[in-house]
């Protein structure tokens, strides 16, 4: 078992959540064609502007995901600028959890690959793993001590509905017997599920299966998930939930303000989150 570098317990999470009174996740989808233009300048733009949106936002999230497809887009300078983010954030936000979303997922000398990657070179917190091709295909991310795996569950896009809700014909749908088979591989301590905001009340199906688990959110604001919905249906005892934005924070202005308009958008999705936990925390 690797456990040589830093790791992040569910308590630790759990007691981010309450000292902050929030759950909130900053994504870092760094696109270099709609950060502001006098980032251009800068030496690595999409570095400079990922670390001007940590230091804004860092006092109302407890989490950040950078997406790897942006920064895989643009080769080998993206992942230089991926690299340099999450040295940043460990060395000056070591509080923060740190999700790589890679959706990777693969056969299982390939899988622990992805897993030496992420977990030994870039000692990142979790990473987010395709459940698809099953058991072995995921174990490798799971034989790491201390980190965690996010596994794909309902997610928040319209293709969801194409398999994720189809059911067999003993009625189970896909999403169910991925929660189910799952929870065989690995407790609530090393394992979360990737729920789209976007899916409404099917978080009280999501919670009847899983309902210790953290669930990883995406699709609120541009997406069109409601906060409200997700933590009425969704949030547990203690707490339960991961819920990120992405462009309505890191995007909120074009202009040389992009950091504090950031940090203003930011607030407000935390100051919700604090109404959220005092309503559905108990």
């Amino acid at each position: 078992m690797y456990n040589r570098y830093k790791v992040m317990t569910r308590q630790e999470l759990i007691d981010n959540i309450r000292r902050k009174q929030s759950f909130l996740c900053v994504g870092l989808d760094t696109d270099i064609q709609k950060i502001p233009q006098h980032l251009l300048r800068e030496d690595d733009p999409i570095f400079a502007f990922n670390k001007a949106i940590i230091d804004a936002t860092a006092p109302y999230c407890i989490a950040y995901k950078p997406n790897l497809a942006f920064y895989e887009s643009m080769g080998v300078k993206g992942w230089i600028s991926f690299e340099k983010t999450i040295k940043y954030l460990k060395q000056n936000y070591p509080e923060q959890f740190i999700i790589a979303d890679a959706k990777r997922g693969d056969i299982g000398n390939t899988s622990a690959m992805y897993a030496r990657s992420f977990f030994e070179e870039l000692d990142i917190d979790s990473v987010t793993v395709a459940p698809y091709m099953g058991e072995d295909s995921v174990s490798p991310f799971l034989s790491y001590a201390g980190k965690w795996v996010i596994l794909l569950a309902l997610t928040s896009n319209k293709g969801s509905h194409d398999f994720q809700l189809t059911a067999d014909a003993n009625g189970e749908r896909l999403f169910e017997k991925v929660l189910r088979a799952s929870q065989q591989w690995a407790s609530a301590d090393q394992m979360m599920y990737v729920v789209g905001a976007t899916q409404g009340q099917l978080f009280e199906d999501i919670r009847r299966i899983a309902p210790n688990h953290f669930l990883l959110v995406p699709g609120i604001g541009a997406q069109g998930g409601s906060l409200e919905e997700v933590c009425r249906y969704g949030m547990n005892s203690q707490c339960g939930l991961i819920v990120n934005s992405s462009r309505g924070i890191i995007y909120a202005s074009s202009g040389d303000d992009f950091a504090e308009r950031a940090a203003e958008a930011a607030s407000k999705v935390a100051d919700e989150m604090k109404e959220m936990l005092e309503k559905y925390c108990k």
